[in-house]
C-alpha cells in the first residue's frame, strides 16, 4: 500500500519514513498480488507498468512468473520505497515518480498494475491515477488494468462485521491505518472509461480484497459487463 492523497511531497516523506519497516506486512499482500498477477496473463512479449510499485512486491513475484513481460517499470514518488525493490530481470527498471503523472510515453503498456493505491486516494486523485493508466496503456481490448484494493463483501453478516471494522480502524487513527479504507473502485474504472472484466473476492489470508480486470475499450462513463469470478 503506498502512496497517499494530500500534499505530495509530505506524503513522499510519510512512505520514505515507513519504508524501513513496509517489508514486514508485505505478506498480508501476496495472496491479492499473486491473483492480480493469474489475472494479468502477461506474455514475454508484452510491457507492464507497476504504479506505486513500493518496495517491488508486484515485480519481485512478477520475476518469478512462467512467461513474465519483457519490459516492466515500478512507479513510485518514495525513492527509499524505491531503493528497497532489489535486483530485477533484464529490462526492467523503476522510475522515481507520481502515479499520475508517470514519465513514459503514451500506449507504453500492455498491462498497468494498481495494487492497494485507489482506496487511499480521494475520488479526484483516483480520477487522475485511472486517466494516466489509460493514456499508459495501448488502445483496444487486449490492453488491461489490474487493480486491487482493500476491500470487504458487505452482503453477507461477517462481510458487513469485516467492513465497518475497516473503516472504524481508518477512521480511528487515519495516519496509521488510513490504508484499511476499503473500496470497490469499479465506478472509478467505469467513469475513467474502462470495461470490468473480472473479478475477485479474498476475503482473508491476507488484506481481505477485491481484484478487478479492467480493458479501455469502453467510452468514458459508460459501463462494460463484468465477469463475476470467485476468489480462489
Amino acid at each position: 500500500m503506498n502512496t497517499g492523497s494530500g500534499d505530495s511531497a509530505a506524503c513522499a516523506r510519510t512512505w520514505n519514513r515507513l519504508a524501513v519497516r513496509y517489508g514486514a506486512q508485505e505478506h498480508l499482500e501476496t495472496r491479492a498480488i499473486d491473483a492480480a498477477l493469474r489475472l494479468a496473463r502477461t506474455t514475454p512479449a508484452e510491457r507492464l507498468v507497476d504504479l506505486a510499485t513500493g518496495t517491488g512486491l508486484v515485480l519481485r513475484r512478477l520475476a518469478d512468473w512462467p512467461a513474465r513481460p519483457r519490459a516492466a517499470v515500478g512507479v513510485d514518488r518514495s525513492a527509499d520505497m524505491l531503493a528497497r525493490v532489489g535486483d530485477l530481470p533484464p529490462g526492467w527498471s523503476t522510475v522515481h515518480a507520481d502515479a499520475q503523472r508517470v514519465p513514459l510515453p503514451d500506449a507504453w503498456s500492455d498491462v498497468v498494475v494498481c495494487s492497494y493505491l485507489l482506496h487511499l486516494l480521494e475520488p479526484d486523485e483516483r480520477a487522475a491515477v485511472l486517466a494516466e493508466a489509460r493514456r499508459l496503456l495501448r488502445p483496444g481490448e487486449t490492453s488491461r488494468l489490474i487493480s486491487v484494493t482493500v476491500w470487504a463483501d458487505d452482503h453477507g453478516a461477517r462481510g458487513r462485521l469485516v467492513s465497518r471494522a475497516l473503516h472504524g480502524c481508518a477512521q480511528v487513527r487515519p495516519a496509521a491505518w488510513g490504508g484499511l479504507r476499503p473500496l470497490d473502485p469499479t465506478d472509478d474504472l467505469i467513469a475513467a472509461g474502462f470495461a470490468v472484466a473480472h473479478r475477485v473476492v479474498l476475503p482473508r489470508r491476507g488484506y481481505p480484497s477485491l481484484v478487478l480486470a479492467a480493458s479501455p475499450s469502453a467510452a468514458p462513463g459508460r459501463a462494460g459487463l463484468g465477469l463475476l469470478l470467485p476468489g480462489p
